[in-house]
């Protein structure tokens, strides 16, 4: 029964949300923590890893949550939900292409869902740092308790990154800021 369940609730996440990964993090977060398959800290640790883990972000996350609860089949289970619902979309979508795209509500409709999905992104962003900085990564408890280390890590990080960007007049690339985050954060945590 979990299995199907596992199906059913990343198939709705996948069906119900629009922007990619990150948007979906909302749904999952009410899914997932509401059924009491996973922790608040278990959800926050997943997030991370499913963004440094290679492959599209939705995938990875519905795979460690599917795995967490049901084992392997469960992750299968999960990751079909979550795929199932843009590849039927996406097949419909081709077949029907040249005359979807020119029709004026469904260009309506996308440029009304862009300032939704940038919303949910930024806030997304805003509850984990809030969570991460001030909750110790668990909100759930209610117990404020400032975590210096990752406010110090955070502002290590913006400062090298700034930093970098304007004597080098260009960006640090993704693989050099996650291997510079990962190393400052063995240090800082370790410590």
């Amino acid at each position: 029964m979990i299995f199907f369940e596992l199906f059913y609730t990343f198939f709705l996440i996948g069906l119900f949300t629009f922007g990619g990964g990150y948007a979906m993090i909302p749904m999952i977060q009410e899914q997932v923590v509401g059924k009491g398959w996973i922790s608040e800290s278990n959800l926050t640790d997943f997030i991370a890893v499913s963004e440094v883990t290679p492959g599209p972000f939705a995938l990875n996350i519905s795979t460690f949550v599917g795995n967490t609860v049901g084992g392997v089949f469960g992750a299968i289970c999960a990751t079909i939900g979550v795929i199932l619902p843009s590849l039927i979309i996406i097949i419909i979508i081709a077949m029907i292409m040249k005359k979807f795209m020119t029709n004026k509500y469904v260009q309506g409709a996308l440029a009304g869902v862009k300032p939704i999905v940038f919303a949910l992104i930024l806030s997304t962003a805003l509850v984990l740092l809030i969570k991460v900085i001030f909750f110790n990564g668990n909100a759930i408890k209610g117990d404020l308790q400032f975590d210096i280390r990752s406010l110090t890590l955070l502002i290590i990080l913006s400062s090298i990154l700034v930093i970098y960007k304007k004597t080098q007049k260009k960006n640090l690339g993704a693989i050099k800021l996650l291997g510079l985050s990962a190393l400052l954060g063995i240090i800082i945590f370790t410590i």
